[in-house]
């Protein structure tokens, strides 16, 4: 889909309850076979914790695969953006897993763990949740307050899951070797994408984080407030930027894609970018889509509509969805956090994804400063 080929009073299909709530299944799909092949290449098992276990038999995340030639092969060797989005997933399914056993099996021994309980669901919450998280155009109150309940008692329960097991964690109860995959570093092009920072304002942003979204999903509008927290704290280091990546299901994704396109002609792209997060239900149609616009600023509206509806801007989108995919991208949104190469307008570093939370993006671009503050003191010390 290309310029304004909205429908003209449509709906996007998928509405904001499922957006906030049941958001899910926008993760990578992951077939089982594939799980079943990775549990058999890392050679995991989830079982009793024990100080005495010897050190190669503990949990691996980075295991030798094969001895070729007589020179050692591990599985970072043979790792691909794929394969790494993949153990990703896998791995936040076994820590989940690794903490309900853990606590099953200590309830009996300790049972200091079960006096207390989760969280209770009021009414109230609900109505709040309802209030400030949601969307009137989702739907009334009372059409959708059970939907919010049972999300609301899966985030407390998720959050008492974690309290419990922090808890015998401290109290030397818990011994946990399972550990996430080891960084993926690969390099990804800048390309057109936008950025958030003037290249030109006198910071020297060695770090980049360069985000690949789509309009119409969930995950990307969740992580929206992150990345903006993450741009007021690392405003002098990191420079942020965008592309495309609208996924083939998300019908008015591409056309959305290609008005933020349109906007930046006029210095907008961010103002309209954030507003379609913020209001995605009210980008559904032509009309609504013009409006929004002239609410983030932009004057010449006949020029952006003209830009729009001629689909100015359908190679730039689709450029950025071929180099996506060329990384190793499937899903949204996926990040790439490394160090950019001005001259190159590279990122080589790490791939994200998903509604990655602040403290894993602070914890990348730390470990990127650090690296940078030595490579800088051994230079001015040689």
């Amino acid at each position: 889909m290309s310029g304004a080929k909205l429908p003209p009073t449509g709906k996007i299909s998928q509405s904001l309850v499922a957006r906030k709530i049941f958001d899910f299944h926008t993760q990578i799909p992951m077939r089982i076979s594939t799980i079943i092949h990775l549990l058999l290449l890392l050679c995991i098992s989830v079982s009793t914790a024990s100080a005495d276990i010897p050190a190669n038999e503990k949990f691996q995340n980075n295991p030798v695969i094969a001895i070729v030639d007589g020179k050692v092969l591990t599985m970072d060797d043979i790792k691909s953006a794929q394969m790494h989005d993949a153990m990703e997933q896998l791995y936040r399914m076994q820590i989940q897993a690794l903490k309900r056993k853990a606590l099953e099996q200590l309830a009996t021994v300790h049972p200091e763990l079960t006096k207390e309980a989760p969280a209770k669901v009021t009414e109230a919450d609900i109505q709040n949740f309802y209030k400030t998280a949601m969307n009137p155009e989702s739907g009334d109150f009372e059409t959708i307050k059970d939907d919010i309940r049972k999300y609301l008692l899966n985030v407390s329960r998720m959050k008492f899951i974690e309290q419990q097991y922090q808890t015998a964690v401290d109290k030397g109860w818990i011994q946990a070797f399972l550990s996430p995959p080891t960084d993926f570093h690969l390099s990804a092009q800048v390309g057109e994408g936008d950025f958030f920072f003037d290249e030109n304002d006198g910071a020297n942003r060695r770090i980049f984080l360069l985000e690949f979204s789509d309009f119409q999903c969930p995950f990307c509008q969740r992580v929206q407030s992150t990345l903006a927290d993450l741009r007021k704290r690392y405003g002098r280091d990191v420079q942020f930027g965008y592309r495309h990546f609208p996924l083939p299901f998300h019908k008015e994704a591409v056309s959305l894609a290609e008005a933020t396109e349109c906007a930046r002609d006029q210095g907008k792209f961010w103002e309209l970018q954030a507003l379609f997060y913020d209001r995605t239900s009210q980008a559904s149609d032509l009309n609504r889509v013009i409006g929004l616009a002239k609410t983030v600023g932009i004057k010449r509206i006949n020029e952006f509509k003209q830009c729009w509806m001629s689909g100015k801007y359908k190679t730039r989108v689709e450029n950025d969805i071929r180099d996506g995919r060329a990384i190793g991208i499937q899903g949204t949104p996926t990040f790439i956090l490394g160090l950019y190469d001005k001259d190159q307008r590279i990122v080589t570093g790490e791939m994200f994804s998903g509604a990655v939370p602040e403290e894993r993006f602070s914890s990348s671009i730390e470990k990127f400063l650090n690296l940078i503050r030595s490579e800088d003191k051994t230079k001015s010390e040689r």
